[in-house]
């Protein structure tokens, strides 16, 4: 027990040491807010959406689409149709007056052979795409008017190849919609550190945007495209690989992307699963110790207490003396405090802020979370839009 206590120690000081350079990472990152009346732009962007029975969602996200200020004859929005069964299909028909085209994935053949719809219909919509950038979204995503236009300024300015940008969930009430909002805002928090410290290249496929001809250039989702997910982290590290100096990220509240959250625990365990499934895929090989690293110290904090049940012990920290079970609360107590000093400037960027009032509650919970989607996320299989996959 003794071994188990020192080892969690150990850890702990290299989590907090990982956290605060996180902390670090993401207040320096410079807040982008152009003048974007005086901006004239130049960018031609396609906006690709791949969408399966999504027929609740779209109208919303469409519609925030219609209010860009973007120029119009700048970009044009792709929506694929992925072998929908309700009425994703007669929505989009309604919509084809305006700059945006449907693609249905139905008619190319030979797709029941694939494991990754969405990259296919990806790839598929960058084929047909008339632009030069790329920017891809979820169909279940709100954004601001100023969305595209910030994207293309930035775009211009800083000339990026990738481009990772922030995603807010928006949250109700209910426990598992709080959970995720946490969870998920911790996670934003950590790209924007990692993708601007240049520690690692993480991205969510909801707001991201790279360059068609690179795309190609990296020959695609060749190689990846075996794998259900990914086709955010995957290509992104494909292209960090060639361009490391003009991956970016954008810290801006105009150029956000509001999402759904899902509405049950299985639903959520199933994302988070699908998420982890990808993580021994990774290219860019840096953000494995993380994981490890993140895995094994929640492991031993739901470890510890069970354990001081059956093996009652002592550590000493710091000249002081704990039970094995007061160790695990002074543990987790400083865990917390380590956590919310990183969260609170991320939560005070995405508008959050009230949340952390209930994140000590969710800890416990946030660790088992961390266990079961971890070792399910490499050995589980999950459901994704209807389809089981491992």
């Amino acid at each position: 027990m003794a071994i188990l206590l020192s080892i969690s120690f150990i850890l702990f000081l290299l989590y907090s040491c990982l956290i605060i350079y996180y902390t670090i990472g993401w207040v320096t990152i410079p807040l982008f807010n152009p003048n974007l009346k005086e901006q004239i732009f130049s960018t031609h962007i396609s906006v690709i959406i791949p969408a399966r029975n999504e027929a609740q969602n779209l109208p919303v996200l469409l519609q925030s689409l219609l209010a860009q200020t973007y120029p119009v004859h700048l970009f044009e929005v792709m929506v694929v149709d992925d072998h929908s069964t309700d009425s994703t299909s007669a929505i989009l028909h309604n919509y084809t007056r305006f700059n945006i085209r449907k693609i249905s994935l139905a008619e190319y053949d030979g797709l029941e052979k694939i494991n990754s719809y969405k990259k296919k219909a990806i790839e598929i919509a960058i084929k047909e795409s008339k632009g030069t950038l790329m920017v891809t979204t979820d169909a279940d995503c709100y954004l601001p008017q100023n969305w595209l236009a910030t994207i293309a300024a930035f775009y211009e300015k800083e000339q990026p190849v990738f481009i990772a940008a922030p995603v807010v969930i928006n949250n109700a009430v209910s426990f598992i919609e709080i959970f995720q909002a946490l969870d998920f805002m911790t996670l934003q928090g950590i790209t924007g550190a990692a993708v601007y410290k240049k520690m690692s290249s993480m991205c969510n496929g909801a707001n991201m945007a790279y360059e068609k001809n690179v795309f190609y250039e990296v020959d695609g989702f060749k190689n990846i495209d075996s794998i259900a997910s990914g086709d955010d982290m995957l290509l992104m590290h494909k292209i960090y690989k060639r361009y490391p100096n003009k991956v970016l990220y954008l810290k801006s509240a105009n150029a956000m992307a509001d999402t759904q959250p899902v509405k049950s625990i299985a639903q959520f365990f199933n994302q988070r699963i699908r998420w982890a499934s990808k993580a021994d895929k990774y290219d860019d090989k840096r953000i494995l110790p993380i994981l490890i690293l993140v895995y094994v110290f929640n492991l031993l904090l739901f470890i510890i207490p069970v354990a001081s049940i059956f093996y009652p012990s002592h550590f000493n920290v710091f000249s002081v003396t704990f039970s094995s079970f007061q160790y695990w609360l002074l543990l987790l107590g400083l865990k917390t405090l380590v956590e919310l000093i990183f969260l609170i400037p991320v939560a005070i960027f995405f508008k959050k802020i009230w949340l952390l009032i209930l994140f000590p509650l969710m800890q416990p919970f946030h660790i088992i979370y961390c266990i079961i989607a971890g070792w399910l996320g490499k050995f589980g299989s999950y459901q994704w839009k209807g389809r089981k996959l491992n």
